[in-house]
């Protein structure tokens, strides 16, 4: 299955946020309008919660908690809305999609009903290479329905974010002009580690494109009371240093510092102690990166490219899971590399420099295709 031609569109800086969000979503209303119409988690499980006197409790709070943290992301997501021309609800269930999911009774619940997200991602910062490839996997409704927004804001900090279309920049990875970068791995605790309307991760992860330092992306996950867990993946380009963060609700925070031994990470924690479900597709792909040889760059894509298990592949095809693609942030060349189809062969659709203020998008032949 191919998708479109994954598009970019560079936006602000804007009178407010507001209107960035409205420019996104008139940008890319007919992504927006084809997402949230072929999109069968929000159409069978979402809406029809959304309908019951049982969720309106739940949506009124998640909605009060968030606006009231993050009040400018907050107009953005309305400004999404409104210049995609969608009802503000779908929006707002699609950015809460984990939040909300796990309220929904069991009974409901039919074999539409959602499936984890199965990102991977193997990190190193040794003597000779310092990388972090992340393979973006997702429903695969969402092939098609992604696109790369390079926001300017009026304090001067830029960023590209890889964005679900309907959703806030971003719930997969990004970088900013302050030399950061961040993937992400969903975490499945079990219902009980849940906390109702807390912080959505989309609105963490939106913040962490403004973050200004290390210390200040972790200040912000930290200052995030969550709903529900997340992995990140933080990349510091100027310290050189890559973190994995794990996080669980009740302020729970793990740090571990990515040495010289490669840190493979699908979506189980790993050393934060949280009560989990066992993910068994996560299981067997660490399992099997764990037999695979990841000296080199051109290691890390062959693993990210694994099919050798056919029920639980590292590289995903669907019928329900699909990689949509994989970057990789190379902290000594400064760049930010976007690779569609199977990374094993390196077909590259963008490489962004990080090593100055301006992400500058460096030309690809997308014609014949760039390989690493």
């Amino acid at each position: 299955m191919e998708g479109k031609l994954l598009e970019m569109f560079e936006v602000g800086p804007c009178e407010d946020d507001y209107q960035l969000g409205f420019l996104i979503g008139q940008r890319f209303c007919s992504q927006i309008r084809s997402r949230l119409a072929g999109d069968l988690i929000l159409q069978n499980q979402l809406l029809p919660f959304a309908r019951t006197p049982h969720a309106q409790p739940l949506l009124k709070a998640l909605s009060e908690t968030n606006q009231k943290k993050f009040p400018r992301y907050w107009a953005e997501l309305l400004g999404t809305a409104d210049g995609s021309g969608v009802p503000v609800l779908d929006i707002i269930l699609v950015n809460f999609r984990k939040e909300i999911l796990p309220f929904i009774s069991k009974t409901t619940m039919n074999s539409n009903a959602d499936t984890t997200d199965d990102c991977s991602d193997v990190l190193i910062v040794g003597d000779s290479m310092a990388v972090a490839a992340h393979n973006e996997d997702a429903n695969v409704a969402l092939v098609g329905h992604t696109y790369l927004i390079k926001g300017k804001l009026s304090n001067g900090l830029s960023f590209i974010a890889y964005t679900y279309a309907g959703e806030l920049p971003s719930c997969a990875f990004g970088l900013n002009s302050q030399g950061l970068a961040f993937t992400l791995n969903s975490v499945p605790p079990v219902e009980d580690e849940i906390v109702p309307a807390g912080i959505g991760r989309n609105f963490v992860s939106r913040d962490l494109l403004e973050a200004t330092s290390t210390a200040d992306a972790l200040a912000r996950i930290r200052s995030s009371e969550v709903s529900v867990g997340h992995s990140y993946n933080l990349i510091d380009i100027q310290k050189r240093m890559i973190l994995n963060v794990e996080t669980a609700s009740k302020s729970r925070v793990s740090v571990h510092e990515v040495g010289t031994t490669p840190f493979f990470h699908a979506n189980m924690y790993l050393h934060l102690q949280v009560q989990q479900v066992h993910d068994e597709n996560s299981i067997s792909r660490q399992k099997r990166a764990a037999v695979l040889p990841q000296g080199s760059k051109t290691d890390f894509l062959s693993l990210l490219g694994d099919t050798e298990d056919t029920k639980y592949p590292i590289y995903m095809t669907g019928p329900t899971l699909y990689t949509l693609c994989t970057t990789v942030i190379d902290l000594d060349e400064r760049t930010l590399t976007i690779i569609e189809g199977n990374p094993k062969y390196g077909k590259v659709s963008h490489v962004f420099s990080m090593s100055s203020n301006e992400l500058n998008l460096k030309l690809v032949n997308h014609a014949k295709g760039t390989h690493l």
